[in-house]
């Protein structure tokens, strides 16, 4: 394990399209030597910064902190790996471990296969060092093992948040296909938005959106709500040290002035979001509506829209052509003066929005492509707003090929 004030490499996964998102919050954090990587940001860091990643990260998905890499060119090479770590200075046998293994580049083809060398060489070792050996848990164990091979590279790391860090632990009950709390915080990262304005979600399902506003703008930490990390169980844990990464970040926390509000039109959806934003504390910082888009009244002053749209799997492509232009007639119509970002990834229902997009950026929603689109809707004529959107279209943070 790592001494306090050591300094090594941490690596902390995220969803693609999200990494330079991660990378400023782990600058802000006080990481150096940031590398992007797809689907990850690698930084330099010391046990503190991996405790605060844990605790305040909002785009990231696992902190890992990597232990060893070798080349293993077929499976008794891969054996012999992992076998010649030192497993015993990270577990006893009385406690329990995991591992998660991710293979691509053709040198070895099955994941699972993989993970079940790999128990097996740690296995053995225990048992020809002390006659026992760790159980496998891989639901809570107090060590998690990443394991992530590229053709004969294998690297190995231990995954210090245990639990995905998007499982914030407010989420009390959920609608069906919630979106991801860590893909919903990097939405808005996305976006530009810091709570300086106000703040809506007309399709917001479980409030996951919503929520993940709130706790931006009020500097609520990610963590706030989860009691469990995978590095509590190391044999190294600084239960002192936490308490203090803890509290610093609690301390900043502050209330909020502006509106943020969520409405859907399903009344399921917003019982759900009433449980969620109350399990949350947060009651009494954001206003729900069991209202359609087009019967919401926006608050004055402008603001940012943010919804999270059907992308077409659970609708037939004529209601969905007709639910997009809908979205944009109610924009041209009842948002004038706010700024509007939509996530899709059906890319032709987007077009009849009706808007240029002023920014478009690629994103994943689990294993779908999309376009999260900005739509300015600026006062005056409709000619004089195409005219606008028109030329801001030069803007684009990525635009379709």
């Amino acid at each position: 394990m790592k001494t306090l004030n050591e300094t090594y490499r941490l690596i902390a996964k995220t969803s693609a399209g999200l990494e330079q998102v991660l990378a400023d919050e782990i600058v802000y954090l006080g990481g150096e030597e940031i590398e992007l990587m797809t689907r990850a940001v690698a930084f330099n860091g010391n046990k503190a910064l991996m405790y605060k990643a844990n605790y305040q990260l909002r785009t990231a998905l696992r902190i890992l902190v990597p232990l060893t890499s070798f080349k293993a060119a077929d499976e008794s090479k891969l054996y012999d790996g992992i076998y010649d770590i030192q497993w015993h200075e990270l577990i006893d046998v009385h406690q329990t471990f995991a591992i998660d293994a991710v293979v691509s580049g053709g040198r070895f083809t099955h994941s699972q296969f993989v993970a079940y060398k790999a128990k097996d060489a740690i296995a053995d070792q225990f048992r020809n060092r002390f006659g026992e050996r760790p159980s496998v848990d891989t639901d809570t164990p107090d060590l998690r093992i990443n394991l992530h091979i590229y053709d004969d590279q294998v690297n190995v790391s231990l995954d210090s948040s245990g639990d995905s860090l998007h499982k914030r632990g407010y989420r009390f009950v959920v609608d069906k296909a919630p979106m991801n709390e860590v893909l919903a915080a990097g939405l808005i990262r996305l976006s530009g938005w810091r709570g300086e304005r106000n703040f809506m979600d007309c399709m917001c399902g479980s409030a996951t959106i919503p929520i993940e506003a709130a706790m931006l703008a009020m500097k609520i930490p990610a963590g706030y709500f989860r009691n469990d990390y995978g590095f509590m169980h190391w044999n190294d844990f600084d239960k002192a040290l936490w308490q203090q990464i803890k509290e610093q970040a609690d301390s900043e926390m502050c209330e909020s002035e502006i509106e943020i509000i969520g409405s859907d039109r399903s009344a399921k959806a917003i019982g759900i979001a009433e449980q969620n934003v109350r399990f949350a504390h947060l009651h009494k910082d954001i206003r729900l509506h069991r209202l359609p888009m087009d019967a919401m009244n926006p608050p004055e002053g402008g603001g940012l829209m943010l919804i999270n749209p059907p992308y077409g799997e659970r609708l037939e492509e004529e209601d969905l052509r007709a639910l997009y232009s809908n979205i944009g007639d109610n924009l041209k119509q009842r948002f004038k003066g706010w700024e509007a970002w939509v996530i899709s990834s059906d890319f032709q229902a987007l077009k009849h929005i009706g808007l240029k997009p002023s920014k478009k950026i690629t994103v994943y929603n689990g294993p779908l492509e999309c376009r999260f689109a900005c739509f300015n809707i600026f006062e005056g004529r409709h000619k004089d707003m195409k005219k606008a959107a028109g030329e801001g279209s030069g803007h684009s943070v990525l635009s379709d090929n």
